[in-house]
């Protein structure tokens, strides 16, 4: 290969993979300042589609990626956590959070991208406080993304003499489609469009493209950004690839929209940039903002039409698990807090029935190895969290009224029973984990160890369906039988632990999969532990 071409690609993919490290650098420090919470952001305020728009915009401001909006978005849709038309809001606004990438490349600052690169290692090294730290990733991430684009700029540069890349830029010109596809095909494999827009606008500020051949590429890099989308749905709820399927279908209306008016749009851009005096970078940056804000200007009113076309598109009935609380009423905390309290209880039953649900996805997911029985324990794990802080909030605000002695004691034996059933959540994460660990290092147990922990798994998961009845119907005979239970899951415990050392003994087990039998044996054991804590808080035992 000739040195020229050698250093080109170089220079290229080098400067490519530190614009895609700093972007993504860069969003990470700034969803850390921002608290980490974007899930609840987006949770509690995408309350209709309008909403949602403001809210994608906020999010992917922060995150610096559309893609990971929408991911987020696809996987609050499938845990129930947001409808369908929330979720098409939320993509429309991350299409136009991601142009401000664009808006930050057309800065100039490319001369001074080593000191804010220097200025933000100074900040990650020697800072101590965590959100200076964040605040330098930010900055190191920044510059970094103008030290890519500046090595990206001079690989590029070359291609002026070469006539197959003139050949090809003429074509897109008078073949716009021929320019969609490119942006499209560049944006699949890059899998960022800020990036693929980032190198667009270095292109046309080395005059090496054309503004009529530049556009229809920018539509394109705006239909390649919806593969991220399409694959986080694989094997999610049906909700979740319909939210993913009108990511993609919102786009190519709109790329199809703009191709139509590319005349009129480009004569647009140019005037926009004689009137403001734009450089070039910065022409591609409003031609991006513009796409985007006005193809959300002209699809919001076709929401609730996008979201029946897509059910029409995806048929099935969407099974997905409602994370919401739903008793919690916060008007009967000051009208009659003792109806408050039995909706409380009525919601940690309802996590309590997910922590069932949960140790049964584990054990399935034990027994077949199949990660959609993983992936619902984890959002099982995830709603039973989040109804714990709901609840807790919901009894917190109870406490801060003036309530009777008996209910008292009822709010004090609720506040506990939902500590016990949040952490049978995070013991069937452990051992969704273990089973990871099992898989992933290819641990065999043996068939013993599979029948000892067939035996646990049954007798945990009734033992907690029989606390959780406990609760619900309040019932004390039902609360002692969960005293039995837990009995024999300790004694079952003690015995299985006998088993797996005479399997060690005897070679017959390997000490990985020793470990891997012990944790879980470990982790059911703690779970019988939670059970028998509700059903003694029922029979007035506890404290």
């Amino acid at each position: 290969m000739d040195l020229n071409w050698q250093e080109m690609l170089f220079q290229f993919f080098g400067g490519l993979g530190i614009f895609l490290f700093s972007i993504k650098y860069m969003g990470d420090g700034l969803q850390k300042a921002a608290g980490d919470r974007l899930r609840e952001i987006l949770d509690r305020f995408t309350t209709n589609p309008f909403m949602g728009i403001l809210v994608g915009i906020v999010v992917t401001v922060l995150i610096q990626s559309s893609s990971g909006t929408t991911v987020i978005t696809i996987g609050l849709v499938s845990a129930g956590f947001m409808t369908l038309r929330q979720a098409i809001g939320v993509i429309m606004g991350a299409n136009i959070g991601t142009t401000i990438t664009a808006f930050i490349i057309g800065l100039d600052v490319g001369a001074y991208a080593l000191p804010i690169m220097a200025v933000g290692a100074f900040l990650i090294f020697f800072m101590k406080k965590n959100s200076i730290k964040n605040m330098g990733e930010v900055i190191f991430g920044f510059g970094g993304l103008f030290l890519g684009l500046e090595l990206m700029s001079g690989g590029m540069e070359p291609l002026r003499g070469l006539q197959a890349f003139t050949d090809l830029t003429i074509s897109m010109s008078d073949k716009p489609i021929l320019g969609v596809i490119v942006g499209t095909v560049f944006t699949l494999i890059v899998q960022s469009s800020s990036a693929t827009v980032g190198i667009l606008q270095g292109l046309y500020a080395e005059n090496l493209i054309d503004l009529k051949a530049a556009l229809p590429i920018l539509f394109g890099d705006n239909v390649g950004t919806t593969i991220t989308a399409v694959l986080a749905s694989i094997g999610a709820s049906v909700a979740a690839r319909r939210a993913a399927a009108v990511h993609v279908l919102f786009n190519i209306l709109g790329t199809v929209i703009f191709l139509l008016i590319l005349i009129p749009f480009t004569s647009y851009v140019t005037s926009l940039s004689s009137i403001l005096a734009l450089e070039n970078k910065m022409q591609i940056a409003f031609a991006h903002g513009s796409f985007n804000v006005a193809n959300t200007i002209i699809q919001f009113p076709l929401i609730g039409l996008w979201a029946y076309l897509v059910t029409k598109l995806i048929p099935g009935e969407d099974v997905t698990i409602e994370f919401k609380p739903k008793h919690l009423d916060r008007h009967f905390i000051e009208q009659s807090p003792a109806i408050a309290i039995g909706q409380a209880k009525e919601e940690i039953v309802r996590m309590g029935e997910f922590s069932i649900q949960g140790l049964k996805e584990s054990y399935e997911y034990l027994k077949t190895g199949n990660k959609k029985h993983a992936e619902t324990a984890y959002q099982l794990e995830d709603a039973i969290n989040n109804l714990d802080r709901r609840i807790t909030d919901y009894l917190i605000e109870i406490s801060a009224v003036s309530i009777s002695t008996v209910e008292s004691v009822r709010h004090v034996m609720l506040m506990e029973t939902v500590r016990d059933i949040e952490r049978i959540g995070d013991h069937f994460e452990n051992i969704i984990e273990l089973i990871d660990f099992r898989d992933l290092n290819r641990v065999k147990l043996t068939e013993n160890a599979m029948n000892d922990l067939a035996e646990m798994f049954t007798l945990t998961i009734e033992t907690v369906q029989k606390a959780v009845d406990s609760l619900d119907l309040n019932d004390m005979d039902l609360a002692r039988t969960v005293a039995e239970k837990e009995d024999l899951i300790d004694k079952m415990e003690r015995k299985f632990r006998k088993n797996h050392i005479l399997r060690l003994n005897d070679g017959s087990c390997t000490a990985q999969g020793g470990m891997v039998f012990v944790d879980i044996v470990s982790n059911l054991e703690r779970i019988g532990d939670h059970a028998v804590n509700i059903a003694e808080a029922i029979l007035g035992k506890r404290g």
